[in-house]
């Protein structure tokens, strides 16, 4: 590539930067560090203050600042002012502030205005029973696990599930160290499983799309977690149908030690009537970990969404009969919502002079939102308030901090496409993330027209999440096309490593500017070098970032003069 940078001016004025990059020192424009901090302490501005001192003296030009800046409205005091600090830091040592915001996939920004705004999954026609003066779940069918308390072993085979491991010698019946019953099961020996993995698995019957909660007690001993980020050392899977579709991804934390205590996490069952619940434990030689008491239970309106387009449906199972709410029974909501399961749902209560009666059976139909690993709750996209929100936190973000480039959020949209708002569209789920990225950007531009716009590449890339799978995580299908619905002077920010060459390929024959977010939390550089050789041979690559998610900024100064051209 060649050393030069062009600037094409368009219409209105609107400058927009097409850059060829350095061939012979490979020195990209945009040299940047991912910080995620939400300024909630002088100790928190004077952390990020050291980083751009580094990021400063080591050819490094912007900070992708992570943390509460598309929620200014919501802030104290105290933050705008550490907010209007950093900016004056920045500026003096001409570091960009690049907020990171509108996040589509982790939607805690906008579910701290309104909690109903997560995506739903629906549920139908759950049975409710009046007894007096309120309606309460009657499990359709009932859901009992077999052998739940770990009871029962007939030799090597433990009753009613399946196992990975073997009775003895990686899986015990422990009657000594137990919640209740007889006896608990206790896993070891995890060396002796193919990557520290035991698994125990019990099929049962369940009724389509409704809303189920599966619990258990557990107890640790030098459990740990086999990720860096803490994710994976027990989960409570559920899969679905011939082709195990996995239903549900939260993961509980577990102490390395912990006492007896009890997890609990819900899945719906979409359209499959009969479900695998698969407790897995992921731990090493020395770990040990027990469980009891599992059970599985249908949990009717925990949860329940309560937006537009989450209609709720009370209607006599008798006579079809639809109910109104306000007149036949109270309004529903779940005051406890927080997309846990720790909880129990709402009974319906009924309303003096209504038509419900006593003994009556119903049938409710409604929308409950997911969690995602241990915090994700992915935002609806087909809603109109939460353009309404974002549109005020450009505006507020502006005011701020004037930034050159803004980086959009709409990553990892793991549940998309179920609730009413979307599918009345009739669009795919790509042209509904595409038309989501759109309009973020035009909220942008409205304040801030010579604003620059990033995005993250994963969901608009055929070689990462928007491929032809069947489905998503939790969506109704796949994102593949989502790429044809954007802007094209946005900059795509890759960071698929693996994948990065045909992902850069990709953006580079469309027309689109590429940032690498290169390093995620290694022990060395050897992953920004291989995105720097990437970079090298890609059209229109813009620039690349030294991306933590850990905050480990050991290697920030030797990161900044390698993709500087100082070393």
């Amino acid at each position: 590539m060649k050393k030069l940078l062009v600037f094409c001016l368009f219409a209105v004025g609107l400058v927009s930067v097409v850059l060829v990059v350095h061939s012979d020192s490979n020195v990209l424009p945009f040299r940047w560090v991912r910080v995620g901090a939400r300024l909630r302490s002088d100790k928190d501005l004077e952390q990020i203050q050291s980083i751009i001192q580094t990021a400063s003296e080591h050819g490094l030009n912007g900070i992708m600042l992570s943390g509460g800046l598309d929620t200014l409205d919501l802030q104290p005091p105290e933050f705008k002012q550490r907010l209007a600090t950093l900016r004056r830091i920045c500026e003096e040592a001409k570091i960009d502030i690049i907020p990171s915001i509108f996040s589509t996939g982790y939607g805690s920004a906008l579910m701290a205005r309104n909690k109903n705004l997560a995506e739903g999954l629906p549920v139908r026609d759950a049975l409710y029973v009046v007894k007096g003066k309120e309606a309460r779940l009657e499990p359709d069918p009932p859901t009992p696990i077999r052998n739940g308390g770990f009871e029962n072993v007939q030799g090597k085979q433990l009753d009613g599930f399946e196992l990975n491991g073997e009775i003895g010698t990686t899986v015990f019946l422990d009657t000594s160290t137990k919640r209740s019953g007889k006896s608990s099961l206790r896993f070891e020996n995890f060396d002796r499983q193919p990557e520290g993995l035991i698994r125990l698995s019990q099929t049962i019957t369940v009724h389509p799309y409704r809303n189920y909660r599966i619990s258990c007690w557990v107890k640790s001993e030098n459990l740990v977690s086999p990720d860096q980020f803490g994710e994976k050392a027990f989960q409570l899977e559920v899969f679905g149908g011939e082709e195990k579709r996995r239903l549900q991804y939260e993961n509980p934390r577990l102490g390395e030690n912990d006492d007896w205590h009890q997890v609990a996490v819900g899945f719906n069952s979409w359209g499959y009537d009969k479900v695998i619940i698969s407790p897995a434990v992921t731990g090493v030689a020395k770990s040990r970990f027990w469980i009891d008491d599992l059970q599985v239970e249908e949990v009717g309106l925990l949860n329940v969404l309560r937006r537009p387009g989450t209609p709720l449906e009370v209607r006599s199972e008798k006579t079809g009969v639809v109910y109104e709410e306000g007149k036949d029974y109270a309004p529903i909501s779940d005051p406890n919502l927080n997309y846990r399961y720790d909880h129990d749902g709402p009974p319906i209560k009924l309303v003096e002079g209504g038509r419900i009666k006593e003994g009556e059976r119903l049938r409710v139909s409604f929308y409950h939102p997911v969690l995602i690993y241990n915090s994700q709750v992915p935002a609806c996209l087909s809603e109109a308030e939460p353009y309404e929100i974002w549109a005020e936190q450009a505006r507020l973000i502006h005011e701020a901090l004037a930034p050159r480039f803004y980086f959009l959020s709409a990553d990892e949209q793991r549940a998309l496409g179920t609730c009413k708002a979307c599918a009345d569209r009739r669009l795919s789920l790509g042209e509904i993330m595409g038309d989501c990225i759109t309009r973020q950007y035009k909220l942008i531009k409205a304040v801030n027209p010579d604003a620059e716009v990033l995005v993250w590449s994963d969901m608009l890339d055929p070689n990462h999440n928007a491929d032809k799978r069947d489905y998503y995580y939790l969506t109704s299908g796949n994102f593949y096309g989502a790429w044809n619905h954007v802007p094209k002077d946005l900059i795509i920010g890759c960071w698929h490593y693996r994948r990065r060459d045909v992902s850069l390929k990709h953006f580079s024959e469309l027309g689109f500017r590429t940032l690498a977010a290169a390093y995620y939390d290694a022990d060395d550089l050897e992953n920004p070098k291989g995105w720097l050789k990437s970079l090298e041979k890609t059209p229109r690559a813009v620039g690349i970032m030294y991306t933590t998610w850990l905050r480990k900024y050991d290697l920030l100064a030797e990161f900044g003069d390698l993709v500087s051209g100082k070393k």
